[in-house]
């Protein structure tokens, strides 16, 4: 695929403009989200940002790549132009997802909360704490971060779960069921962990039937917020179905102030950092796709099925 000319935009455009110091055959435009024009659409033939601007249409292009691992910003709710070829960026995505889920699952093992309690009434009230080897938990996403994240729990001797569409076995997990039989593995969870994208078939999949099959385990999502009910999630909270929440996504971003999910002792917030991509992971993936396309690969990496979303 010949491309010739890209447009650049998002938060860390301005740290990618040694691209065209890098890749002199081509031109670019290197634009803050703001300053992104509908003519910019119909001069440029590549685009790459972390998601549609207010201007976006598909003009000339012929090739969009996503500066994150998620593709939903250009393809939910959107009839993608089958012409334009969509890739991704991927990075260290796994292994920073798995270790943001590692820290909260070992602080909550660890009682991390409780003993600051203690220690703010200065009280000596010694207990024993769970291994992470008595654990069991489910991730919903056998994929590339699925199961990253899987092998760094499993390497801690946790016993872990999977959820995939086709429920087939796949390495570090130790049983993997398709989404019909999530219920018979929600009972006996100690957390439950979503890593999955966002499809038609996954928006709103975390609602009050799936919540309700859970018996006080922990929830943390790092897929998407809008795979989430949150109005079912806080009543799940509030009847202790869901022992505690641990979210880094939302279906508005940032999270409006007026949510109630801001002020719940049992939900903790961050604000969709635990896989920011990385200049360096950025510049690499997309380096890798054009030298691809430059040497007529037939198979382009980090390339996405549009039909199925990822």
């Amino acid at each position: 695929m010949d491309i010739q000319k890209i447009l650049v935009t998002g938060r860390m455009f301005k740290e990618l403009e040694k691209l065209a110091l890098l890749d002199t055959k081509r031109e670019y435009l290197f634009l803050p989200e703001a300053e992104v024009r509908s003519n910019h659409f119909d001069w440029a033939d590549g685009y790459v940002a972390f998601k549609p601007t207010e201007s976006f249409h598909f003009g000339k292009l012929r090739w969009v790549h996503a500066l994150g691992a998620g593709v939903d910003a250009f393809l939910h709710n959107r009839e993608w132009k089958k012409d334009v070829l969509l890739t991704r960026t991927v990075g260290s995505f796994g292994s920073k997802i798995g270790q943001y889920c590692l820290s909260y699952i070992l602080a909550d093992v660890q009682q991390h909360q409780k003993f600051q309690q203690y220690q703010t009434e200065r009280q000596w009230q010694p207990s024993q704490q769970l291994l992470l080897q008595q654990l069991r938990i489910v991730i919903f996403g056998t994929g590339t971060i699925g199961m990253k994240v899987a092998k760094m729990l499993h390497t801690f001797g946790v016993t872990v779960y999977g959820i995939s569409r086709s429920g087939a076995p796949i390495a570090h997990f130790d049983r993997v069921v398709s989404l019909k039989d999530a219920n018979s593995l929600l009972a006996e969870a100690d957390w439950m962990i979503n890593t999955l994208p966002l499809t038609p078939k996954t928006d709103k999949l975390f609602d009050k039937h799936l919540f309700s099959c859970m018996q006080g385990a922990g929830f943390i999502n790092v897929g998407r917020g809008a795979s989430v009910d949150e109005t079912a999630l806080l009543e799940a909270v509030d009847r202790g179905q869901v022992r505690r929440a641990v979210l880094d996504v939302f279906q508005e971003e940032p999270l409006p102030a007026a949510s109630p999910l801001w002020s719940h002792t049992n939900v903790t917030i961050t604000p969709h950092i635990s896989a920011v991509t990385g200049v360096d992971e950025a510049m690499d993936g997309l380096l890798a796709v054009l030298e691809d396309m430059d040497s007529g690969q037939e198979h382009i990496r980090h390339l996405v099925d549009v039909s199925r979303g990822y």
